[in-house]
């Protein structure tokens, strides 16, 4: 009989963290310059006044301000988020 177990291989463990993808800030939020508003793939909401995106298409804001949502297009189709200074 063996005095230790055997070292048997786990094939489990190989997840990866999540994304934390979503709208960070709501509307009628004050917020300072540089926050991060949304985390989004491709333009699900795209930028407006006072708001950049990045590489990743991650929205934020571009002054200090109040946070609104907006839609936009043909019969509202897009969302728009400005920052109101």
């Amino acid at each position: 009989m063996a005095h230790k177990k055997g070292q048997g291989s786990s094939r489990n463990g190989r997840d990866s963290p999540g994304q934390h993808r979503g709208i960070k800030v709501y509307a009628g939020q004050n917020i300072p310059a540089g926050s991060i508003l949304v985390r989004q793939l491709g333009t699900v909401v795209h930028p407006g006044r006072n708001v950049g995106m990045g590489r990743d298409y991650t929205l934020f804001a571009k002054v200090t301000g109040t946070v609104k949502y907006e839609t936009f297009g043909k019969k509202g189709a897009r969302t728009r988020v400005h920052v109101d200074a």
